[in-house]
């Protein structure tokens, strides 16, 4: 029997594609090639002025042109977490009568980003720092992923941010570093906006980050609220909202905007529309007061519509 040794690195084709290599695979002039990817119809980049254009992300936009959008009857989100957009969207997957699906998957802020600038998920859902601040933050952030000139940026809410601790811990936090530094801490994943504010917090009280007392890790908003629910930590970051849905304490620091990263292609499905319909509506509204620490005034917003580059 004869044995067939693997292909080389260099015999596997390029993650991504040149302009004649696109002209050829679809069939298409370079000349409609330049004009697409100028359009930002095709997902492309820029590198030293040559287009290259994601290998995946060609097959994918083929996929969706070819059906009138594949996967119009899904969702995929990554991203932040958050209690009342996963509550949403659960609502209106029910609302449809289960004839779509609504898949959500918290994984942090810049883990979502680089889901989504692979095509893995359809948008993500990001908080990076006072709300005052974000409309300079968010950009500045989604620009480093590829793919960020076809995405747009929408506003779903702002909400509290700060310290989730147990009862123990009264709203009267004493702020020496000493006494922070005798806390069990739980914390988030690097990437995580909750773990970007703890820093910046800590950072602000001149208190150094390795200097916690480090009980564990976890992976979302509720992980960190359960955490401290079950005494494994006494204090950490995180919302008004898991806060009190645990039955804990919470000490505010500051307002932060919650938002979600969308590429233009996903932005006018119907699916994304009727989230933003529902969170603007009664029951998203009533909803928000149940879960306390919300503001969703500007809810739908478009604030950031992505930057053509030269």
């Amino acid at each position: 029997m004869t044995e067939h040794s693997p292909p080389s690195l260099s015999a596997l084709p390029s993650p991504y594609m040149t302009v004649k290599d696109v002209a050829g695979y679809l069939h298409l002039n370079e000349k409609k090639v330049y004009q697409l990817a100028s359009n930002g119809h095709l997902p492309a980049t820029k590198v030293t002025g040559k287009w290259l254009f994601p290998r995946k992300l060609i097959d994918q936009w083929l996929l969706e042109s070819s059906h009138h959008g594949v996967l119009t009857d899904r969702l995929l989100l990554s991203g932040s977490d958050d209690p009342l957009l996963q509550a949403a969207l659960l609502r209106v997957m029910k609302a449809q009568q289960h004839r779509a699906l609504y898949s959500y998957m918290p994984t942090g802020t810049q883990a979502g980003l680089s889901l989504l600038s692979q095509g893995l998920v359809d948008c993500c859902a990001i908080h990076w720092g006072r709300s005052d601040e974000s409309q300079l933050r968010h950009p500045a952030l989604i620009r480093q992923y590829a793919g960020s000139r076809h995405w747009v940026l929408v506003h779903l809410f702002k909400r509290q941010q700060g310290l989730i601790a147990n009862r123990q811990i009264s709203d009267s936090l004493d702020l020496t570093a000493r006494q922070l530094e005798r806390y069990r801490w739980v914390i988030r994943q690097e990437g995580a906006g909750s773990q970007r504010f703890l820093k910046e917090w800590l950072s602000e009280q001149k208190v150094a980050f390795e200097h916690l007392n480090l009980a564990c890790h976890a992976l979302t908003e509720r992980e960190t609220a359960s955490a401290i629910a079950r005494g494994q930590a006494e204090i950490g970051p995180g919302t008004q909202a898991a806060a009190e849905e645990f039955g804990l304490s919470f000490i505010p620091v500051y307002q932060e905007s919650f938002e979600l990263v969308v590429p233009r292609s996903v932005y006018f499905r119907t699916l994304i529309q009727h989230l933003f319909e529902w969170l603007q509506g009664k029951e998203g509204v009533r909803m928000s007061q149940q879960f306390a620490g919300y503001d969703l005034s500007q809810c739908g917003k478009l604030v950031w519509t992505g930057e053509e580059r030269n």
